[in-house]
């Protein structure tokens, strides 16, 4: 694992960000891990990255209060959310590992609708945090391997969002520049 105290803010904000009810915040800190997931291809800053971002979107899906398993759903990611916390206090990276999976695994308590759309959400925010990395200058074929999402699926997203070739051909100007600056 690379970069643990970042992970670990990261986790230590995305909680005061629940708390607060704060959706923009947290996604925000989910963006600000792709930067050290591209550049390291660290599974567990990906896995950091779609997990904050999918809790930003369930918060700020304010229908989603109405909905039976909510509570219990929060309640389980704010223990293991702790528990994350304290494992990288601890330089435990395994604990870390099993409470980040524990959230995943809370999802598929949930009943009925909730539990879908919070899937849903995870699935979602796989490709979108994947389509991030790949604008980083990361292959979509190893951006897909890194994220277990499709190729296909991922391929589909990037060419249909505006960040697709026009981006990436601003983005691979902007670093044969700065290549060019340095041996200036």
């Amino acid at each position: 694992m690379q970069e643990i105290d970042n992970i670990l803010r990261i986790l230590k904000e995305t909680k005061k960000g629940i708390n607060e009810g704060n959706a923009y915040k947290i996604k925000n800190l989910s963006d600000q891990t792709i930067h050290s997931a591209t550049l390291y291809e660290d599974a567990d800053n990906i896995v950091v990255a779609v997990l904050v971002y999918s809790i930003s979107k369930i918060i700020e899906r304010e229908s989603y209060r109405e909905l039976s398993g909510l509570k219990e759903f929060y309640s389980s990611l704010i223990k293991n959310l702790d528990l994350a916390i304290l494992s990288l206090e601890q330089s435990n990276i395994e604990k870390f590992r099993k409470a980040e999976q524990n959230i995943r695994i809370s999802i598929s308590k949930i009943d009925g609708k909730l539990r879908d759309y919070i899937e849903d959400i995870f699935r979602k925010a796989r490709i979108n945090k994947a389509s991030k990395i790949y604008e980083h200058g990361l292959s979509l074929t190893s951006t897909s391997e890194l994220l277990g999402t499709d190729l296909w699926e991922l391929a589909a997203y990037v060419g249909q969002s505006s960040t697709g070739e026009n981006s990436e051909s601003e983005e691979v100007k902007k670093r044969i520049k700065f290549a060019e600056e340095l041996f200036k």
